[in-house]
């Protein structure tokens, strides 16, 4: 376990490899699971926001399920998470020329038609984060559809801290990021 300010990283993120591998899992996390994708507070009123410049990237399937039920939808815990489709496909996600899942919040990101990339909670996968009143707890969520992933990050050397770098320092702040590195090394030797 690593403790840094007000976080528990588990040392899986350390010492597990991850890289996705889309042309294998195809982005099922998109779809599978039993809910959608986490929402903090704060992306609620983004969502709403950036919505008019991410609808052209939506199917017509995600688009008339956020007109049924709306941007986000609250969890059993009284929580956010992104509307689905059916409850399964996040509204959000898109099917590429391959037949790949991806998310078109991301892609409107890319296109350069808004500055928010997509939730921290899909920005962050595989690392999911358990909020507490006094720290944050930060685990590894292993998924079995996520296999190929673990398997392209042990032959490419990736630990998961690595592959969420951009994330974590979106989450944390680059000098967190940077004691996390000091850390980890720091066990190396």
């Amino acid at each position: 376990m690593i403790l840094i300010d007000n976080t528990c990283i588990s040392d899986d993120i350390a010492d597990k490899f991850f890289v996705c591998n889309l042309d294998k899992c195809k982005g099922a996390c998109c779809v599978e699971g039993d809910m959608g994708a986490p929402l903090e507070q704060s992306e609620l009123a983004i969502l709403k926001e950036i919505y008019p410049n991410v609808k052209p990237y939506l199917s017509p399937e995600g688009i008339k399920a956020i007109e049924e039920q709306g941007l986000y939808e609250e969890d059993f815990d009284g929580d956010y998470v992104t509307t689905t489709i059916n409850g399964r496909e996040c509204v959000y996600a898109i099917y590429d020329e391959k037949g790949t899942l991806k998310c078109g919040i991301e892609q409107a990101y890319l296109d350069g038609k808004i500055s928010f990339k997509k939730p921290i909670s899909c920005h962050l996968y595989p690392i999911r984060i358990t909020k507490y009143e006094h720290y944050h707890a930060l685990n590894y969520d292993r998924w079995p559809i996520c296999s190929p992933a673990c398997g392209l990050g042990k032959e490419l050397n990736v630990p998961i801290y690595k592959f969420v770098r951009e994330a974590l320092v979106r989450a944390y702040g680059q000098a967190w990021y940077d004691a996390l590195v000091r850390e980890v090394e720091g066990r190396e030797v």
